[in-house]
Parts: C-alpha cells; sequence; structure tokens
C-alpha cells in the first residue's frame, strides 16, 4: 500500500516523487510517511540519482497530517498520548531525512501546503510554487498549535513573520511565501511543471560528486559558530578539490573548454 502512496518516476538522473492520495490532500498519515522514509532510505544509497521533485497527485501538495487517523488515537493507551509521540517522532524523522538525502530536493507545490504539509515544504532545499498556492500553519484555528511544523518553518522564514502564521491561522499566498523565503521560485500553474523540471536538470547537470558534498557541508555548517564553520568548509573545500573530475573541471574552464567528466 506504502508503495502505491508515493510513485516513485526516474527521468533520467531526476527522480519525481508523488504524493498518491489525492482523495485526502495528500494527507501525512502512518501510511505515506512510511511510504516517504521507505523511499526516502532508497535514495539515500543511489548512485544515479541527481536530484529529487517531491509533489502532490490532485488538488493539493500536501494537507499535513490525517485528523481523522489521529483522532482514533484518541482511543489508545494513556488517552493516545504513546501513540501521538511515536506518530510525530516518525513524522520528524523523516523529515530530517531529507536533508540528509545527498541530492538536492525541490517541492514542487500547487493548491495548498498547510500544516505539515507547510513543513514538508519548509523542510525541502528548494522549492517551486504555482502562483495560486496557499500556505498556513493553521492548526490553531482547531485548537492545534503547529508546534512541529515551526520547527522547519521558523529556519527558513524570520520569525516574526512565522510567529504571525502560527498564531493567527492565516494563509500566505506564492508571492508573500517568496517574499519570506519559504519557496525560490513562483511561476503561473500551467508551467509549474516544466519550471520544476528545467530547474532540476539545471542542478542535475553539475558535477553530482560537489553537489553531494556541498549539501552536506551546507547543512552542517549552519550550526556552528563562525570559526568552525570555516574550519568545517575549509577541510570540505579541500577534499573537493582533491577530486579528479573538480581538477577536469578546472583545466576546462581554464582551457576554455566543456569538462570530460567521469562522472555519468
Amino acid at each position: 500500500m506504502t508503495d502505491d502512496l508515493v510513485i516513485r518516476e526516474d527521468r533520467g538522473a531526476v527522480t519525481h516523487l508523488t504524493l498518491n492520495l489525492p482523495g485526502k490532500l495528500n494527507a501525512l498519515s502512518d501510511a505515506m510517511i512510511a511510504g516517504l522514509t521507505a523511499t526516502f532510505s532508497d535514495l539515500m544509497a543511489s548512485e544515479t540519482q541527481r536530484v529529487i521533485v517531491l509533489k502532490g497527485a490532485g488538488k493539493a501538495f500536501c494537507a499535513g497530517h490525517d485528523l481523522k487517523e489521529m483522532q482514533a488515537k484518541r482511543e489508545e493507551a494513556d488517552n493516545g498520548a504513546p501513540a501521538f509521540r511515536d506518530l510525530f517522532d516518525r513524522c520528524a524523522r523523516m523529515m530530517q531525512m531529507i536533508p540528509r538525502l545527498p541530492q538536492p530536493v525541490i517541492a514542487q507545490t500547487h493548491g495548498i501546503a498547510t500544516a505539515a504539509g507547510c513543513q514538508l515544504v519548509a523542510s525541502c532545499d528548494l522549492a517551486v510554487a504555482a502562483k495560486d498556492c496557499r500556505f498556513g500553519v493553521n492548526g490553531v484555528n482547531i485548537g492545534l498549535f503547529c508546534s512541529t511544523p515551526m520547527v522547519a518553518l521558523s529556519r527558513n522564514a524570520p520569525r516574526k513573520q512565522v510567529f504571525e502564521m502560527l498564531v493567527t491561522g492565516e494563509f500566505i499566498d506564492a508571492p508573500r511565501a517568496r517574499e519570506i523565503g519559504l519557496v525560490n521560485r513562483v511561476v503561473p500553474a500551467d508551467a509549474l511543471e516544466a519550471e520544476t523540471q528545467a530547474l532540476a536538470e539545471k542542478i542535475a547537470g553539475k558535477l553530482g560528486s560537489a553537489v553531494r558534498i556541498g549539501k552536506s557541508a551546507f547543512y552542517d555548517q549552519l550550526s556552528l559558530s563562525l570559526e568552525a564553520a570555516y574550519e568545517l568548509t575549509g577541510a570540505v573545500m579541500v577534499e573537493n578539490m582533491l577530486d579528479g573530475d573538480t581538477n577536469e573541471g578546472i583545466a576546462a574552464f581554464l582551457e576554455k573548454r566543456a569538462p570530460g567528466w567521469t562522472q555519468d
């Protein structure tokens, strides 16, 4: 069942993952979280796939957790507390896999991305949004503050803008999402697929080893002091420079020719 919930399509070096639960606006049910976790695990070890595009089937990108499924957990032991904690722990682990993947992950968003769906966008490395897409962490409207979604969101956008979204439950449109840094690009809805694929192919065309080492270093240095960040990234630059394909890339640039990289 989880295979049906996350559809994988490899287009050359670009992998498209489609959340396939349109009847529930691609809610992050237990099965959907399991499907994404398993698929990310497979891609973690891939030596051929360079970029991942994450999108949703139907009318929306993702409407967050499955509230009916969550309510059913209340009947479990201790009024559902262990089941709720298990759910949020599993979801957090899945979200944290995204920055650890060697491939850049692009969220291709349309319709709505709400609550944990907005968290999913914020967890991705890049995001392209249809102009009519709306984003929100609107759990407060039903008495459930979006505490876990705010972790990723507050690491993407300025705190006052994020806090306003959290306490008002109001949606923001795609242009506003770009202004505050939640998405990179906003395009007409009919151009969303093509624009996202073009961005993915541009990234996939770079030296894969350089992108992999660069993505890892990008996230590793964020939590460090300035001095420690330079120490870490200096070591990463040395490692990158010693790559034979990097040597070829620099030589080709200096000689004004196309690089003959050994990587596919």
